[in-house]
């Protein structure tokens, strides 16, 4: 369990050295988020940290200041300091108020879900992007016929139940024939299209992380959730005291959202962005459209939880604890 401890100037320290190996980052990554601009945390660690500066410039981008207070060779203490921007909001916040804008994230290979924390601008620099064609088709795309569900307004119970009927279910619904079909044409077609065992291999890991993945928000990720609610609108905030924080469990699952954001991708790369095989035959042709509505629906429910449900879940934790 994570340990931190408050310094001078209101400002914590995170014992990293302590922390389960599987969680350090996504521990790191959750206080940063949560930092307000201008804001900084220090991480206490028993070795350099730097290779976790490599991935928040990575993931996060150029919005921090990261300053050497010890520098060995048993204790390593850093400062991190969110920097005030002005580049304006999240592509993960613009998707939650306009799902209908993730559709043009997707045509431009944006991650909206798991890297959905670096601004517009940022993230077109990064790819080498045009932001103002971006921002215009994001523009064109608010003035659809099909109006988005605004998710962004929902009451947080409503929200986890939509997540398990639309997106738990469809897995549940998808995933026996995929691993049907996987089998047959892997079994039929593997030694001219070697991608296949590839693919099959990493479907195999991801859908087995999937199913536990799933249970663990439908028996403790979920019902806590709601548990806030009741005890919102209740007023009775007296149990909730006496219950563990979400915190934790909330680092998980983004840590196994990552997990399936990079098995997906490199599905997708084994089989050359889904592109069909000359001749393939109607199950290899199925197979793929069944794994590309797969993907899409899963980046849509990791948006769902990453950029909305747990967030907001987290504020309303800590507002009713006080």
């Amino acid at each position: 369990m994570a340990t931190d401890t408050t310094v001078p100037g209101s400002v914590y320290t995170l014992h990293v050295s302590i922390i389960e190996p599987r969680l350090k980052h996504p521990t790191i990554f959750r206080y940063f988020d949560e930092l307000a601009p201008g804001d900084a945390f220090r991480i206490l660690n028993d070795h350099d940290p730097k290779p976790l500066y490599y991935q928040l410039i990575a993931e996060r981008g150029n919005v921090f200041a990261w300053t050497y207070l010890e520098q060995g060779p048993d204790n390593w203490l850093v400062e991190i300091r969110k920097l005030a921007t002005a580049d304006g909001p999240t592509v993960g916040e613009i998707a939650a108020k306009d799902l209908r804008k993730a559709e043009v994230f997707r045509k431009y290979g944006i991650d909206f879900c798991c890297g959905g924390r670096k601004s517009l601008k940022q993230t077109c620099a990064e790819k080498g992007l045009d932001l103002a064609a971006v921002e215009a088709e994001l523009e064109a795309s608010a003035g659809s016929a099909a109006p988005a569900e605004n998710y962004d307004g929902w009451d947080l119970g409503f929200l986890a139940d939509y997540i398990y009927n639309k997106h738990h279910r469809y897995y549940y619904d998808e995933a026996p024939a995929i691993g049907d079909l996987l089998e047959k044409v892997a079994g039929h077609h593997g030694h001219a299209l070697p991608e296949l065992l590839d693919l099959r291999a990493a479907w195999t890991i991801l859908s087995n992380e999937l199913q536990t993945h799933f249970a663990k928000e439908e028996k403790v990720v979920f019902p806590f959730i709601k548990a806030l609610v009741q005890a919102r609108d209740s007023g009775d905030h007296e149990a909730l005291r006496r219950q563990f924080s979400l915190r934790e469990p909330l680092q998980m699952m983004e840590a196994d959202h990552e997990a399936a954001g990079e098995l997906l991708a490199g599905m997708r790369s084994c089989t050359f962005g889904y592109r069909r095989p000359e001749g393939a035959c109607n199950s290899v042709n199925l197979l793929y459209t069944k794994l590309e509505g797969l993907e899409a629906d899963l980046h849509r429910h990791i948006h769902l939880e990453n950029n909305i449900l747990f967030p907001k879940a987290l504020q309303l934790e800590k507002e009713l604890r006080g």
